[in-house]
């Protein structure tokens, strides 16, 4: 089941004005990466990417307000992300990070069914509506056969598609994913991806995600954001392979990225 397109114009959804996140302890501020600025727009799949410690994690965790910012700004809808409430908060951001999960004694469907939380009473009864949100999550990401299943019986590929049909489920205008696609093999990387855009497009949710998968990304991404030591640098793909921006991610002596073919290649 695919969902279906809608009428809704796209506008600005998500919004950072020069960004500078890490962390803070009582004697020191550690800045992991400074001076980020870019929009996302509604019906938009961006990927962030760069080396290991440049901070990718960090920067979606600032934004889902798991940790707080050193400086800058953040914008959802128009509004500064310090404005929201927590409630408020969830109904226009879903997180999928890398923590493992406190319980795995519940069942598929059951977890997924959590997504509904921020719509549901203060007992948790689930309406027809949220249970048809969470059948339609159960069949987007095609885990039919998993949703009777206790969490601890699934593999790490399997529990990382189930967080993710929960984070559908609560479904949210902004989808905010780390790694998504750790643990899956090549196809099911592709199928992912090719999912959130198709979720992404056809519902005007804007999804940005953390990989390590530059060259899929590439192909399917609308954009990037690339971080690096120096500052980040954000645009449509073929504008960025335009700038030579992939070439810099790596030492050249040993990585060379082909602009042709969007692949990078072993020297």
């Amino acid at each position: 089941m695919k969902p279906e397109a809608n009428n809704i114009v796209n506008k600005k959804f998500l919004e950072l004005k020069n960004l500078n996140i890490g962390y803070k302890s009582k004697k020191r501020e550690t800045v992991v990466a400074q001076g980020i600025s870019f929009d996302l727009m509604q019906g938009e799949l961006t990927a962030i990417v760069g080396v290991n410690g440049i901070g990718k994690s960090t920067l979606l965790r600032t934004i889902g307000a798991v940790q707080p910012k050193l400086s800058g700004e953040i914008f959802i809808d128009n509004k500064e992300l310090s404005t929201y409430s927590a409630l408020n908060l969830a109904l226009k951001i879903s997180l999928v990070l890398t923590e493992a999960l406190v319980t795995k004694n519940l069942k598929v469907i059951e977890l997924i069914a959590l997504g509904r939380q921020p719509y549901t009473n203060w007992l948790g009864t689930l309406t027809k509506t949220d249970k048809e949100k969470t059948k339609e999550a159960i069949r987007l990401v095609e885990i039919e056969d998993l949703q009777h299943k206790y969490c601890y019986e699934l593999s790490d590929g399997q529990l990382q598609r189930v967080l993710i049909a929960r984070a559908l489920a609560q479904d949210t205008p902004l989808m905010l994913l780390d790694e998504p696609t750790t643990h899956l093999d090549l196809y099911h990387k592709v199928q992912l991806l090719k999912l959130l855009k198709d979720i992404a497009h056809k519902t005007n949710k804007t999804i940005l995600f953390t990989t390590h998968e530059i060259e899929v990304a590439i192909q399917l991404c609308d954009k990037m954001l690339i971080l690096t030591k120096e500052n980040s640098i954000f645009g449509q793909p073929c504008e960025l392979i335009e700038g030579q921006y992939f070439e810099k991610l790596f030492p050249a002596d040993m990585i060379q990225f082909d602009g042709t073919s969007g692949s990078f290649k072993i020297k």
